[in-house]
């Protein structure tokens, strides 16, 4: 990604200080004060049938968290909220709670203001757990070896499910680090002081699992390999390609996808030694496009705009994060489809020229009249795929799939026999690292239940 925007000046040179660049970077929530937890846990009504419950993907039961943060119990609520999401940390601060749980919260009515805020509550029961020694038991060793390939949210679940019923785990990572789009993928005003990497410990402290990194499927990793050597594979790869706009110039220096920018931004030990793009045009409508786009906005970009096919209410990023951008003065416009790179005299990019659209007989067209945005760099933000290697393997190649993604059935089983898959590969639910925790903590019991069945059947 750097060579694509070398060109490009520092941020430091746009003259934001770094005490500035560190605030415009600090938490993007505050937490909870222990007064305000306590305050706001007395807010709930702890529901018997609570529909916050039946809205949370992975199935933590949040009256009983919040009442025990009521009760001082904070151990207790930690360990409530782990048992079903051993990442609820990083969870309780980039999950959509307001499409989730607190949009079913029974105080989310006019009179009430607002709902108990549950991702807060979660947030300050994980930060404030002091536990002798891991909450979690590992089971008595089974003598079954458990391959997991992905060390993001959904494999990193599946492999402290696996050890907590006793098996041994290795995890297979292409990265230099574990936590997958915690790591590398989350706008770092969401995830601050290198959260993602202190979760990944306290997860390992169940023992029995081993990470093992520069592991990349389809290059020095092999599936057939796994399969032979161990006794289930979960494949957790999530999605490693930036999806092409298929235009003439998609390769000139200034065109990027977002996600290689994040990434870079998320590992900067100094953020002003990044390339800012002054004037900036994201393509994109779903999360990912909004943190680039807020980001840029964070880091001295003097104009930043986010450009959507269809219109507002079509948007993949919740309102909650349109109004996030737009109070970092990002300049949202729909109805409008990429048509062509404009290139300097030196074939760097220099704009943008988009066609309008509109919706006829529910299906996308282009009006025909266009315009341009002048920009130093455009950024893809229009989805990922997999990445081509992982998929070249020849026993992968084999999986069925669901419209590029891996095809799986209630249990997280694949097509192949021992290989279980969750987390973005597959093709189920809205991609959010709390879908890709919970499809990883059942597919592990799915694994055991199956390893359970073979002993029995032998």
């Amino acid at each position: 990604m750097t060579n694509d925007l070398k060109h490009l000046p520092r941020v430091g040179d746009a003259g934001l200080s770094q005490q500035t660049l560190a605030d415009n970077f600090s938490d993007l929530h505050p937490p909870l004060t222990e007064r305000q937890a306590i305050i706001e846990s007395q807010r709930c009504l702890y529901c018997y049938d609570a529909p916050c419950i039946d809205a949370c993907p992975s199935d933590i039961d949040i009256p009983r968290f919040i009442r025990q943060i009521s009760e001082n119990n904070i151990n207790g609520a930690a360990h409530t909220i782990l048992e079903q999401n051993i990442l609820g940390g990083s969870c309780a601060r980039v999950c959509p709670t307001e499409i989730l749980c607190e949009r079913s919260c029974v105080r989310n009515h006019d009179a009430e203001c607002q709902p108990v805020l549950i991702g807060l509550l979660q947030r300050h029961a994980t930060d404030h757990m002091r536990f002798e020694c891991h909450p979690f038991a590992r089971a008595a060793d089974s003598g079954r070896h458990v391959a997991v390939v992905g060390a993001g949210p959904a494999g990193l679940a599946c492999a402290h499910r696996l050890a907590m019923h006793g098996h041994r785990v290795t995890v297979f990572e292409a990265e230099a680090k574990p936590g997958g789009l915690n790591e590398y993928g989350i706008a770092r005003y969401k995830l601050t002081d290198d959260f993602a990497r202190q979760e990944v410990e306290f997860l390992l402290e169940i023992g029995g699992i081993e990470l093992r990194y520069g592991q990349r499927l389809g290059d020095n990793l092999s599936l057939a390999q796994l399969h032979a050597d161990h006794d289930g594979v979960f494949l957790g790869l999530g999605l490693g390609a930036s999806r092409e706009l298929g235009l003439t110039g998609e390769d000139a220096p200034g065109l990027a996808p977002a996600t290689e920018y994040i990434k870079e931004l998320r590992q900067a030990s100094d953020l002003t030694q990044l390339p800012l793009a002054r004037r900036c045009v994201v393509i994109g409508a779903g999360n990912t496009a909004i943190d680039m786009a807020t980001q840029m906005a964070r880091l001295g970009a003097d104009e930043v705009t986010l450009v959507y096919r269809r219109g507002i209410d079509a948007m993949s990023a919740t309102g909650h994060e349109q109004e996030i951008a737009k109070a970092n003065q990002v300049r949202l416009v729909c109805w409008a489809r990429p048509q062509e790179v404009r290139l300097d005299d030196r074939g760097r990019v220099a704009g943008m020229r988009f066609e309008k659209t509109r919706e006829q007989d529910g299906r996308l067209i282009g009006t025909g009249e266009t315009f341009e945005i002048a920009a130093d760099a455009v950024f893809k933000a229009i989805g990922q795929s997999f990445a081509a290697e992982s998929l070249a393997d020849p026993l992968a190649a084999e999986l069925e799939r669901d419209g590029g993604r891996i095809h799986v059935d209630d249990s997280f089983r694949t097509s192949l026999p021992g290989v279980y898959a969750g987390g973005d590969c597959i093709a189920s639910g809205q991609d959010l690292t709390v879908q890709a925790v919970q499809h990883g903590k059942l597919a592990a019991h799915a694994i055991h239940q199956d390893l359970l069945a073979k002993q029995e059947a032998a």
